[in-house]
């Protein structure tokens, strides 16, 4: 008989333990690492005053963990870096402003586009010699390397390109006259612009692209490409994306 409880009681304590650890294994879900540049606000970037990373593309790719049921694990790394560390699984993921295109559709997997976007030339505000990209014909010209910025000036017949790590620093070479012009994508020089971090420029009013972001991932994970898909989808329906969108641009 008291074998018998003991072994009763025995078997209700594996029986709760086991309960407890299935809990628990559900509850620690494998992070999303995602790979960000973390300097290209209002998309990524680093906030100073609490040393937190901040922007559009952060709080989508939140949302989306949340609706996957996955915490996300952010590293800062280089733009050019971030196909090679997905390629070498470094990271899983990144969401940091990257246009979807044939070329690097070769080495990644993209989620559906999340956001419209395009390329435009900044120059001085007293610049009336550039007014196209045909205009940048031998002028200097500098880009964020890695970028479609990038591809679009290595178009122009005898420009010097200048290429930089930091996309910020394109317009300090232009306010020191190192350079004629930056080509950018349009929201970010317009954010910095209306935030006053880059001052007597203009930006031209030609759009030189039409281009869409992406969520770049692993090129086998299929799984985790429809997950996203399917997540990004379910925050555009709950109207969560359109919160995201006018906190960081305002309206549509």
């Amino acid at each position: 008989m008291k074998f018998a409880k003991l072994l009763a009681i025995f078997s209700i304590f594996v029986l709760l333990t086991g309960c407890g650890d299935e809990s628990a294994s559900e509850s620690e879900a494998e992070p999303i690492r995602v790979g960000i540049s973390s300097v290209f606000p209002p998309f990524d970037f680093v906030d100073e005053a609490n040393q937190d990373y901040q922007g559009f593309d952060i709080d989508l790719i939140r949302a989306v963990g949340r609706e996957i049921n996955r915490p996300i694990q952010f590293t800062s790394v280089d733009f050019d870096s971030i196909i090679p560390m997905i390629q070498s699984n470094d990271i899983d993921i990144s969401i940091s402003a990257i246009t979807i295109n044939d070329e690097r559709k070769k080495s990644v997997l993209f989620s559906d586009p999340y956001f419209e976007t395009g390329l435009q030339i900044v120059v001085k505000d007293d610049n009336t010699s550039i007014n196209s990209l045909a205009d940048l014909k031998n002028r200097r010209v500098a880009v964020y390397i890695g970028t479609t910025a990038d591809a679009k000036a290595h178009q122009v017949e005898s420009a010097a390109i200048t290429r930089l790590n930091d996309p910020a620093k394109c317009y300090d070479e232009l306010e020191d006259g190192n350079v004629d012009a930056v080509i950018n994508d349009s929201p970010y020089s317009a954010y910095l612009l209306a935030q006053g971090q880059i001052a007597n420029v203009k930006i031209l009013p030609e759009l030189l692209t039409y281009e869409e972001y992406g969520i770049a991932i692993q090129k086998d994970n299929v799984e985790l490409q429809k997950q996203i898909n399917d997540a990004l989808k379910r925050v555009h329906e709950s109207g969560e994306y359109d919160q995201i969108y006018s906190k960081w641009f305002g309206e549509k």
